[in-house]
């Protein structure tokens, strides 16, 4: 384990292993932007659960699969492991303070915030950039955490820009031709 210097620079010195560090290298991972989405599924007890996640990923275009990961020690856990369907919804940019509310501790996170309810029963947010119906097809166990494969069923998108995250900070994504045209 190494971490500092850059060994694949001409010149610089190979590091010598570093006792590992987690904060440190929750600090590296960081460096990677993220878009930032809420989770959703439907409790044990019918009603809806979910929490701002930023661990999303695609997986296969055929079929079509995503997977993002959750934390063993989550509340929500048991519900979305018991759970037959989740939804992935992909916020857009002017949607922080949602990402906020399902990122902290508060009793009833869906109060006042606009959903539909599938016949699946997890609960697709309004006004996201985009939202992905999925079935819960696999769970994996790594680390701390647990891997959630689900198979796409439905989709929707808007060309609203989405929100991201990178270095602790919610950001707004913008393409690099227009950064190079200022």
């Amino acid at each position: 384990m190494s971490h500092g210097k850059d060994p694949a620079m001409p010149g610089a010195p190979i590091p010598e292993p570093a006792p590992f560090d987690t904060r440190d290298f929750r600090t590296a991972l960081g460096t990677f932007a993220t878009g930032v989405t809420i989770m959703t599924a439907r409790g044990r007890d019918e009603e809806p659960v979910g929490l701002t996640v930023n661990s999303f990923s695609s997986v296969s275009l055929d079929p079509p699969l995503v997977l993002w990961s959750q934390s063993l020690y989550a509340q929500s856990l048991a519900a979305f492991q018991e759970a037959s369907h989740f939804v992935v919804n992909v916020l857009a940019a002017d949607q922080v303070e949602l990402s906020k509310r399902f990122a902290g501790a508060h009793d009833n996170r869906f109060l006042n915030v606009q959903h539909v309810v599938p016949e699946h029963g997890a609960p697709v947010i309004a006004g996201c950039a985009a939202h992905f119906e999925c079935r819960n097809e696999a769970r994996y166990y790594g680390g701390d955490h647990v891997i959630f494969l689900g198979r796409v069923e439905r989709y929707a998108y808007t060309s609203r820009p989405t929100l991201m995250f990178c270095h602790g900070r919610y950001m707004r994504g913008r393409p690099l031709e227009a950064i190079t045209e200022e």
